[in-house]
């Protein structure tokens, strides 16, 4: 107290004293000293040695992207002792499983998205957001190059840099065209908001223009004929969607062009829908038959031209064309450009996107991670490391040991090789003893008994899939980790070594599969819940309203929606063209 007040009365001093050049101050407090010295200057209280302290501690975080991964990672971040830059060329968040009603005006475009500086604004750590674009990663310098969306006013695009101590990418990727012939130049796809709000656009032209008298009959049919391509949750929401908006609200205003319309969807699989299950693939295709939706399968686009799309079927000698009015692109994802060059500067050759360990760091880098569409889990196999596993069970070093001398590994083991959790449940074995009881008549097991154990473990393993589930736990977990850097910074191996460098401190991420919904239209909703429950009908599409809603970032986005649905249920689509 009298330390603080001795601060006080020199601050007022040299404050009302100006003509005062030098002032010396030396406090010793508990064996220790601090030392003040201003020349002409105003003092320098121990509130800023605190803080400038503080600012020294904390290191900066830089997070590309806004995406799902990138938003729950600023949502779940509570640590602020972080300095955060987030870096995207789109200054909100989208909840991307609402575009497709975004296309037909069930849902408000504005309804879906948050701006990011609300998500962050709340937050205990100190952030700022650069609407901009990555274009470069500098891993040796650590900085990131970016360069606004926006020219200045005078035309140039001015690139800055941005410093980092450790580095998030979450960019996403873009929609793959597999190099088909004037895709980019004719077709729309459903990435982003503002593709959702194209395709309105365009649909309505679609039906305008047929609508002038001077249109004739065939050019009528090609002006209405909708096609979609790619029988993914993405394509089959949208085509239901679509075959909602014409049927129940276009064809009301536009009666005379009803006949005309036809909506196709292209699938170069045998059945839409393939990681749902069986049933929901089924009837799916039953359904969309009885709307009418003419589905395509085992047919491959080959090129895209302005008023054509030709197709091959499987076995035929050569491609069809089909005259259409409108293209979406809904085939599946392509990996960003700057992702492209990254991963030739780090080594990552011959790969589809980023590879990561279990922790989500990027393999060959120093305090990078990456989470989301643009990375992958590159899993450990067990075999790789099955003299460690052996070993570490082998105290005795005797070559040879019984199943009760893996107890202590078991659960290490399960965890770090998530395919033994998965091998065991497909065989039907209750536990892992089960498993190594099979290979071993006198249970006992060599070495050799124990490779013929586990010979078969890694064929289940399974790259995770590219949807909005994965990358929110990514983003939440890695989060996590940040909140308890210390511990691991402190302590960063576990004692368990299956691998050369050891075991990290956290728990690996793991993906917990929580369903997923797949709306055929006509308020009806196929679901599949964990636990293999399937849900079809009415009773679903209620449960995909409620669960969708509980997944909106905020409140103000959760009324708005819920404010959309009602005004649908009550006075139909909005079909002017804005």
């Amino acid at each position: 107290m009298r330390e603080q007040r001795f601060f006080q009365q020199a601050s007022r001093l040299l404050h009302a004293c100006p003509h005062l050049t030098k002032l010396l101050v030396v406090v010793t407090a508990s064996g220790g000293g601090l030392i003040a010295y201003s020349e002409g200057k105003p003092l320098v209280t121990r509130a800023a040695y605190a803080d400038a302290g503080n600012e020294e501690r904390k290191k900066k975080v830089v997070v590309l992207g806004t995406g799902w991964a990138g938003t729950s990672f600023l949502k779940s971040l509570k640590d602020p002792n972080y300095e955060i830059q987030v870096v995207s060329p789109r200054n909100y968040f989208a909840f991307t499983p609402l575009l497709p009603s975004v296309t037909c005006g069930s849902v408000e475009a504005r309804s879906v998205v948050e701006p990011i500086r609300n998500i962050v604004k709340k937050k205990k750590y100190d952030a700022e957001f650069r609407e901009a674009e990555c274009y470069k990663i500098d891993t040796q310098n650590k900085k990131v190059i970016c360069k606004p969306g926006q020219a200045n006013s005078l035309g140039k695009s001015e690139e800055f840099t941005v410093d980092y101590d450790y580095l998030v990418i979450a960019m996403g990727a873009r929609s793959n065209t597999f190099n088909t012939p004037g895709v980019v130049e004719h077709a729309h796809f459903l990435k982003e908001v503002e593709d959702a709000q194209r395709i309105r656009r365009s649909v309505i032209d679609c039906f305008e223009r047929a609508n002038l008298p001077s249109i004739s009959e065939e050019e009528r049919k090609r002006i209405l004929h909708f096609v979609i391509v790619g029988g993914g949750p993405t394509g089959v929401e949208f085509a239901a969607e679509l075959h909602d908006f014409v049927n129940k609200d276009l064809t009301r205003l536009y009666p005379a062009l009803k006949k005309y319309v036809r909506i196709t969807l292209l699938e170069a699989g045998d059945h839409i829908l393939n990681m749902f299950d069986k049933r929901i693939t089924e009837f799916a295709e039953e359904k969309f038959q009885r709307d009418g939706i003419n589905l395509k399968t085992g047919s491959m686009v080959v090129k895209v031209s302005d008023k054509e799309i030709f197709t091959k079927a499987r076995g035929a000698a050569s491609p069809e064309a089909t005259p259409y009015g409108m293209v979406v692109w809904s085939t599946g994802i392509g990996t960003r450009p700057v992702i492209m060059d990254f991963m030739k500067q780090i080594g990552q050759i011959n790969r589809r996107v980023l590879a990561t360990d279990e922790w989500l760091r990027v393999e060959g880098c120093d305090g990078v991670y990456a989470l989301g569409d643009c990375a992958t889990i590159n899993q450990r196999r067990v075999m790789e490391d099955i003299d460690d596993i052996f070993g570490k069970a082998d105290k005795n070093k005797g070559g040879h040991l019984s199943a009760a001398d893996f107890n202590e590994v078991i659960n290490d083991i399960c965890e770090r090789y998530p395919q033994v959790e998965i091998y065991l449940k497909r065989k039907q074995l209750k536990n892992f003893i089960q498993l190594l009881k099979t290979s071993a008549e006198d249970d006992e097991l060599d070495i050799e008994k124990f490779k013929k154990a586990l010979s078969e473990v890694d064929s289940q393993m399974k790259n995770l899939p590219a949807t909005a589930q994965v990358a929110a736990q990514q983003g939440a977990y890695l989060a996590d980790c940040f909140n308890r850097m210390e511990i691991c910074e402190r302590d960063p191996e576990g004692p368990m070594r299956f691998r050369g460098s050891g075991r990290h401190r956290f728990h690996p991420f793991r993906y917990k599969h929580l369903g997923q919904f797949a709306p055929l239209g006509g308020e009806q909703t196929a679901a599949q819940l964990p636990g293999d429950w399937v849900s079809i009908g009415y009773s679903t599409q209620w449960l995909w309203y409620s669960v969708y809603v509980s997944k909106l970032v905020s409140w103000r986005t959760r009324m708005l929606v819920i404010g959309d649905w009602s005004r649908r249920f009550i006075f139909g689509r909005d079909s002017s063209r804005i």
